[in-house]
């Protein structure tokens, strides 16, 4: 029978496969939708145990609190196209608040905790490649407690691109989504210049100590020049110590204090950071596709 644009157009919202696909399913099954579902599924099995060797860089974080915890989760996808639609942002919804709630140890377990009757979170991952016809992988999480005299800030940026998780000591949640916003915007490495490892230290020293402009001076010039940078090398990774990002006239940790609290520890996840993504010819792929 000839399968329509209506069709075609229905099936691919209730799957959010792709136009060709969701044609071949139609035509495979005479045009009955639910069997054209089932195809998909079936098929999409399949397609995921496939999809283990791309390379999914793409994707969103989320933040989610449960009482005394929090869990920062990064999901990703091979496209951004997948990253901002239903499905993905459900399933991300979904894997956050499992691990909130069970609190796994690392990502294996994660994905083996039974969050329904009849499926486990890898499985509930499985079945969203299914619909989107591209690789999902849970990459990385971080739990974060607090007591009952700390605040949680958490704050998404790009549409969930970049996410951050701060604890404080004292003050509110108010102050701690602003620490939560600074830290998602300028990127800190470290709490305070005291945790910086010092060979983190010695390696800038030596850069500086070596520097072009340092050539011919006495040595004890030296030291006082590249005492100054490296004092302000620590103020610029660290978080305590960097100008806050609504009032640059004073630093991060005057600004808590102002606010009766304390800096305790962040965690900022930025979607695909230390992967190596795949360079691909967006425009020839769909039109190979046509053709």
């Amino acid at each position: 029978m000839a399968i329509t644009a209506a069709q075609v157009k229905e099936l691919r919202e209730k799957t959010g496969v792709g136009m060709m696909d969701a044609k071949k399913a139609l035509v495979e099954v005479d045009g009955d939708m639910q069997k054209a579902i089932d195809v998909l599924r079936e098929k999409g099995m399949a397609k995921a145990a496939k999809k283990g060797d791309r390379i999914a860089a793409e994707g969103m974080t989320y933040v989610t609190v449960k009482d005394n915890f929090a869990a920062i989760v990064e999901l990703n996808s091979e496209t951004d196209f997948v990253a901002g639609n239903k499905e993905f942002n459900d399933l991300l919804h979904a894997v956050a608040n499992a691990i909130v709630e069970f609190r796994p140890a690392n990502v294996e377990a994660a994905l083996a905790l039974q969050v329904s009757e009849n499926e486990t979170l890898n499985e509930m991952i499985i079945h969203t490649t299914q619909i989107t016809g591209e690789k999902i992988t849970l990459r990385r999480f971080a739990i974060v407690e607090k007591n009952d005299t700390q605040n949680f800030g958490a704050y998404s940026h790009m549409g969930g691109r970049i996410s951050s998780l701060v604890l404080i000591d004292g003050a509110d949640a108010e102050t701690a989504k602003d620490v939560a916003m600074h830290v998602a915007a300028i990127n800190p490495q470290f709490v305070s210049r005291e945790e910086v490892p010092a060979e983190v230290v010695a390696h800038e020293k030596e850069v500086q100590m070596n520097a072009e402009d340092m050539a011919g001076k006495p040595d004890n010039i030296k030291e006082k020049i590249v005492e100054g940078r490296l004092n302000k090398f620590l103020s610029e990774i660290s978080l305590a110590d960097q100008a806050f990002v609504k009032d640059g006239d004073q630093t991060v940790a005057k600004f808590v204090a102002s606010k009766n609290g304390v800096l305790k520890s962040f965690v900022r996840y930025e979607v695909g950071e230390g992967i190596e993504k795949k360079n691909t010819d967006f425009v020839a792929e769909v039109m190979g596709q046509i053709n």
